[in-house]
């Protein structure tokens, strides 16, 4: 009889090289995270794409041009076809706007222009009233700029096709997005959240004072105070028409957005991006927010600080909390990437010296791994140093506590306090000049690289990563065909390499799920179980503990699948054994366990 197999399939493509990969049933509605498009966003720039112009040739030309994505082109030339029949009068003042506001900055790029605007869509409120925000008096001067176009922005829904063709243009955005940028999304989510040891906090308690009516003198009115909850969201927000290779951020109060391509380039993968940074916003804000009293303790050294700074620079936030904030938001971003390769080249290195024989060979190896550990702690020095340049004065404080958390297994959210706490101002005046010397280094560096992009150091190259990378995205695409033949062809080459068998295994274990036919079933369930013994196997004493902790109990799986109990508690076992090494699925075993030995 058919049975269901629901196999525990992390992504660990390149264990040991990349940071924790998210497993298959990371859900991100559980951490807040939506991916959706906007129709505020979609209404306001394709009312700043109808804009016409003429140029010295006397042609008709688009006011604005932003370079987009090969789909955006596509949908640029759809739009531009279904505009076609808007009213001239409605055009004329909509170019007439956008011409403005080009002469008003000459000096800015399209995609810089367009940005303004993405930030209005946002003060409005959901189509079709798309009314102005009741409350002007906050919003950033770039903002105030362009909200006089907010009249025209529901002119043209109202008098255009955009109203009649957004749901259908809404299909196509969800179409575009969802395979490639929902597998960044969870990567990226899964790489912070595992880094911190924590989850977001998606709702906040606010005290709200409500009348209740006419008190028997009738000379007061009866109040009293109710606790709301409010839900926290981050949302990115798929564009076709957003300039390529941007990130747009905005926050509102408990919602934050970041709008990107709809299609992503090569280079542009969430995980390596900005919207990094929106999300470590989303995650850390509260942490700040919620520790008043232990703030306000060293908030007048902070003040000092941000004084100095502010005598230099004068756009730098005077908010202490915000402040706080966004220096531990630069450190843990600068910190995490640091972390992550500095991890993965120590596993390479090790690798390779176990392949040498001679001590001289392990030592240049171990030498040329600390060269690199340099270059990239200058790196983060100079990550840092730019953010504090910027008004995160406290990033340098915030990434040396850092260095006693990374790998503690604690939760950023209960560290934070301590971090707070021992504050010390007198450390902090000369931050910049204390790394004079590594950001001379680490400037030098990226200019280097500029000049010769193609150059890699060869601890972080690695072909079978590289290559494992590819497969991903096979997998993400559901292609299990191809990307099981690929892996094959791989193994070929690589005859020894855990990794491989580690996802030809996954591979045939995601197959087997979408297999109605028992017989069929059993066979790819049998090559995933002969896959997974091959990466114990193949396995030494340089293997990272994650891959074999997360191999451990895709095995027990399948011998739950079996009804093979005492079986699969013996491997679970073998998981739990390991420990709770990060990447790895200590956790799942445990519950696994406790769950069989429940139903015996």
């Amino acid at each position: 009889m058919f049975k269901s197999f629901t196999l525990l399939c992390i992504c660990v493509f390149a264990a040991g090289v990349s940071a924790q990969a998210p497993a298959a049933g990371f859900d991100l509605s559980n951490y807040g995270v939506r991916i959706e498009p906007d129709k505020r966003v979609m209404i306001v720039l394709a009312a700043v794409e109808s804009a016409r112009t003429t140029n010295a040739a006397g042609e008709e030309v688009a006011v604005v041009t932003t370079p987009l994505s090969a789909e955006g082109v596509k949908f640029r030339d759809l739009l531009k076809s279904d505009l076609a029949a808007m009213p001239a009068d409605l055009r004329q003042r909509i170019s007439t706007f956008m011409v403005s506001h080009k002469k008003r900055y000459p000096n800015l790029s399209d995609a810089e222009l367009v940005a303004p605007f993405i930030s209005m869509a946002y003060a409005l409120t959901p189509a079709p009233e798309l009314a102005d925000p009741v409350v002007t008096t906050d919003l950033p001067g770039n903002l105030l700029d362009v909200l006089d176009f907010a009249p025209l922005v529901r002119d043209f829904y109202r008098r255009s096709s955009i109203g009649g063709n957004i749901n259908e243009y809404v299909k196509t955005y969800k179409k575009t997005a969802d395979g490639r940028l929902r597998s960044s999304t969870r990567e990226m989510a899964s790489d912070i959240l595992g880094y911190l040891n924590t989850k977001p906090q998606l709702f906040v308690t606010e005290k709200v004072k409500t009348e209740t009516g006419k008190s028997k003198s009738k000379r007061r009115t009866l109040r009293q105070v109710e606790l709301r909850d409010r839900e926290r969201t981050f949302t990115i927000v798929p564009e076709m028409l957003a300039p390529l290779n941007t990130v747009n951020f905005v926050n509102i109060k408990d919602d934050y957005f970041v709008v990107v391509p709809a299609e992503l380039t090569g280079d542009r993968e969430l995980s390596t991006s900005e919207v990094r940074r929106g999300f470590l916003q989303f995650v850390i804000d509260p942490m700040v927010y919620s520790m008043g009293k232990d703030i306000e303790t060293i908030k007048p050294l902070v003040k000092k600080l941000l004084e100095e700074r502010r005598k230099i620079d004068q756009t730098a936030s005077p908010d202490v909390y915000l402040t706080i904030s966004r220096s531990m938001v630069a450190a843990v971003d600068a910190k995490q990437a640091e972390f992550v390769r500095v991890r993965a080249m120590t596993t390479q290195a090790r690798q390779r010296i176990d392949a040498v024989k001679t001590d001289a060979e392990k030592r240049a190896i171990v030498q040329e791994l600390d060269k690199v550990k340099t270059s990239l702690s200058d790196e983060t020095a100079l990550r840092l140093s730019e953010d504090y340049e910027k008004g995160a004065i406290l990033s340098f404080y915030f990434a040396e506590q850092l260095n006693g958390f990374e790998g503690s297994g604690f939760d950023i959210a209960s560290s934070m306090k301590d971090m707070v706490l021992v504050f010390d101002g007198t450390k902090e005046t000369d931050r910049l000049g204390q790394f004079a010397e590594a950001r001379k280094r680490a400037t030098a560096a990226r200019d280097d690289r500029k000049k010769n992009p193609t150059a890699t150091n060869v601890i972080v190259e690695n072909p079978v990563t590289n290559k494992l990378v590819e497969i991903q995205k096979l997998i993400d695409a559901k292609n299990y065909v191809q990307a099981s033949a690929e892996l094959k062809q791989l193994r070929e080459k690589n005859p020894a390499e855990p990794r491989i068998y580690y996802n030809i295994g996954r591979v045939a274990s995601l197959s087997a799920e979408a297999i109605t036919e028992e017989e069929k079933q059993k066979a790819k369930l049998l090559e995933a179980k002969v896959a997974f013994e091959n990466v114990l196997r193949t396995a030494t004493n340089t293997t990272d503990a994650a891959l074999l902790s997360l191999t451990y109990v895709a095995l027990a799986k399948i011998y739950e699948f079996y009804n093979e109990r005492t079986y699969a508690i013996a491997v679970y076992d073998k998981a739990i054994q390991l420990g709770p090494v990060n990447g790895g699925a200590h956790a799942e075993a445990l519950n696994a366990k406790a769950r069989l030995i429940k139903e015996q």
